[in-house]
């Protein structure tokens, strides 16, 4: 379509700078600013020739390196009081004397906007397949309640009629000084604007514009944020478990691009993404999802899917991935660059593998709820036995406590996908003192600190209990729940073992022993608050961030 245009790309440049000293040279993530500009336009399909105006013989030196031609412009134009237009106009007559030849279409490329995309600049030009337009300008949408100022009057105006609510206000566009295309008949030394004007709305990232030092760190921001995949499930074994602990990560790198691979044979997780409106894709099958990986090429795989494969991790770091793995058991971990496990206490052997309840992710709702102050009296009782309950754990439980001549509250939450539950219901309805939530609860942080004796398994509950330090009473689910060495008298807990071996009796005779014990649930509290749960991010992170850059030194070596 555009066989039989020229097209050039003009980037001013001029060597001096009033807020930010030598900007155009000055690295911005390590490479000069004014090579962003220079990149975007000769990575276009459509751009003939790229210029940088200039009269700064290092700005002209790096430019050349990055790839551009130069032409040198005369002091007159270098003072920084002098418009764009006369500039680019002086830089495009002087290509096309070097080249014998004229442009169709000259664009004008600031260096202040180096998050601009390629695909961006090629779809500014395709608006000039359209032979009415005469200029495309790049603006970025903008809605809001705005006031103008009258000097003469000294006063404030609206610049509105009517105040109206943020949606149902007109859209407005600004220019964001990215991208100022023209047929080449409108460049003249007073104006590069043609009769019929186009825009193209572009992304606030893509609008930011360099003038100030906080500029410059949001575009630094921007650009070394990294792209991170989180590959994780939620179904009827795992529970909801591990899908909340990358919601969680995801929530504190919000400054990095995440997102979400869920497997569509198992979709339960992807109301519980789509609530934190983080993005995510579904895949089917390990091919599917290494070629989705591929197109989304991001920097770090996490995997939240238990117990990987050694043939699935050598893929993903053969593909030039560095891979976290959380709670994984599998031969996968031997080749995963960091293995992070709060629930079971083990180094692997590999060098590897971090574990251990500092490295436990608190889902938010924990980190500002208070602590639990312990009474004297036990006025409620909770029962939240966290995963799938095939044991019929619960209602062990719940018999138990009654059979004490327990009187107060008992509140019950029942297990994701618990079998029991219409019968359990059915059963307790007349009992006034028995209250069964069904369905996974929001705040279960408030239950837990109004609760004075909780009834849990060896999950990762039992790390949630801790930070609210309300006494509790574990008994493990199955032989993996044992290992989860945690959940002991060190750390505030009293662990019953494993549910086959206990009675309904060991319960209630238990229950009775805390029940009545003030003085023990005040120190099964006070080992609890010893344990700091609140920077698992920061201790999960900083490992990450020491392997990566570990990794990156030695491959740049090689």
């Amino acid at each position: 379509m555009f066989n039989n245009n020229k097209i050039l790309v003009v980037i001013p440049a001029r060597g001096g700078s009033k807020r930010i000293h030598r900007k155009n040279i000055r690295l911005l993530a390590d490479k000069p600013l004014i090579s962003y500009a220079i990149d975007i336009a000769k990575s276009s399909k459509y751009v003939d020739d790229v210029v940088v105006s200039t009269e700064d013989s290092e700005t002209a030196s790096i430019s050349e390196k990055f790839g551009a031609s130069v032409v040198r412009r005369s002091p007159d134009l270098a003072g920084d009081q002098i418009p764009v237009d006369p500039v680019v106009y002086d830089a495009t007559v002087q290509k096309e004397k070097i080249a014998f030849d004229e442009y169709d279409i000259v664009i004008t490329l600031q260096t202040t906007s180096p998050l601009l995309k390629t695909e961006t600049l090629d779809k500014a030009i395709e608006k000039f397949e359209n032979f009415d337009v005469d200029t495309v300008i790049s603006v970025v949408g903008n809605k809001h309640l705005s006031w103008g100022f009258n000097e003469k009057d000294n006063r404030y105006f609206p610049l509105y009629s009517e105040r109206l609510s943020l949606q149902h206000l007109p859209m407005e566009y600004v220019e964001t000084g990215g991208i100022f295309a023209t047929r080449r008949s409108f460049i003249t030394p007073n104006s590069r604007l043609g009769n019929n004007v186009d825009l193209i709305e572009i992304s606030q990232e893509e609008s930011i514009n360099i003038v100030s030092y906080e500029d410059w760190w949001v575009a630094e921001r921007y650009i070394n944020r990294k792209k991170i995949a989180m590959i994780v499930n939620a179904n009827d074994d795992t529970g909801f478990g591990p899908i909340q602990r990358c919601v969680s990560l995801a929530s504190r790198l919000l400054s990095d691009n995440v997102l979400f691979f869920i497997d569509e044979n198992y979709p339960l997780g992807v109301d519980f993404v789509k609530s934190f409106n983080f993005p995510f894709k579904l895949y089917d099958g390990n091919d599917d999802l290494f070629n989705k990986l591929n197109e989304f090429n991001p920097k770090i795989v996490v995997n939240d899917v238990f117990d990987t494969t050694k043939e699935y991790v050598s893929h993903l770091k053969e593909m030039g991935f560095f891979v976290i793995n959380f709670e994984d058991l599998g031969e996968g971990s031997q080749d995963a660059d960091v293995v992070f496990d709060s629930l079971y206490e083990h180094d692997g052997g590999f060098g590897n593998i971090f574990s251990g309840y500092k490295y436990y992710l608190l889902r938010d709702e924990f980190y500002f709820q208070p602590k639990k102050v312990v009474g004297p009296d036990v006025n409620d009782v909770l029962i939240a036995i966290g995963r799938n309950d095939s044991n019929n754990l619960t209602e062990k439980i719940l018999e138990s406590v009654l059979a004490s001549g327990y009187a107060g509250r008992i509140d019950v939450i029942l297990p994701f996908n618990y079998q029991y539950g219409e019968e359990l219901i059915q059963k307790y309805e007349s009992n006034n003192n028995v209250q069964i939530y069904r369905n996974r609860v929001e705040n279960i942080s408030a239950f837990m600190l109004r609760a004075d004796i909780i009834f849990s398994s060896a999950s990762r509950k039992m790390y949630e209990i801790c930070s609210v330090g309300t006494p509790c009473i574990c008994i493990c689910q199955n032989g993996r729940e044992q290992t989860h060495d945690f959940a002991s008298s060190e750390n505030g807990f009293i662990n019953m073992g494993l549910v086959d071996t206990i009675s309904n009796e060991n319960i209630t005779n238990q229950f009775k022993i805390v029940w009545q014990d003030f003085e023990l649930r005040q120190n099964m509290s006070n080992l609890m608050k010893n344990v700091d749960l609140k920077h698992g991010f920061e201790n999960i992170w900083s490992v990450v961030e020491q392997k990566y850059w570990a990794r990156d030194f030695e491959q740049q070596k090689h």
